[in-house]
């Protein structure tokens, strides 16, 4: 029906020997540019800002996998006043559920680790720890973009956990 419409309007048909060439140079360009977005295992290596903007966490390579730190916070120190008389100190992970693990500094802290490449823009396997809550999630990584990082924390199934979004501090 679409075809006979066409050819009363007199648009070319998918018949026509100049419709198939364009038709394969679209296919083609899409094509390369879905292959060119493929990502490469090392690209979420380095810089990368949470999504409130208020840590950077560096992601590296450990062993086999990959595994991130955090690197700058934008309050690494605890503030005047602060209850416990820790003011100026470095900022600790005082929410670990681990009492003996509450005396780590907050930089340089692993809050990322066991991550593998799984060949699609994508990282999974590892774990996601965050110290503000204390608590540790399975996680998977997907690039969206060079600047742009989602992360998927959750318990059980990734249904029912919590994405954000990271990106590079230079993007």
């Amino acid at each position: 029906m679409v075809a006979m419409i066409g050819e009363l309007v007199g648009l070319p048909t998918v018949e026509d020997p100049r419709m198939k060439r364009v038709l394969a140079a679209v296919c083609f360009l899409f094509l390369g540019a879905v292959v060119s977005r493929a990502a490469d295992q090392d690209d979420i290596i380095g810089p990368w800002l949470n999504e409130e903007h208020d840590a950077m966490i560096e992601v590296f390579k450990c062993g086999k996998t990959y595994c991130g730190r955090i690197a700058w916070s934008k309050a690494p120190s605890y503030p005047p006043g602060d209850k416990k008389g820790r003011a100026g100190q470095p900022r600790m992970d005082d929410n670990n559920p681990d009492q003996d693990l509450r005396n780590r500094p907050i930089i340089g802290l692993q809050i990322m680790s066991g991550f593998t490449f799984d060949g699609n823009n994508g990282w999974a396997g590892g774990t996601l720890y965050d110290p503000k809550k204390g608590k540790t999630y399975r996680g998977k990584m997907t690039l969206v973009s060079p600047g742009e990082l989602h992360l998927r924390g959750y318990v059980l199934f990734s249904f029912l956990g919590r994405t954000t979004t990271w990106t590079r501090p230079d993007h």
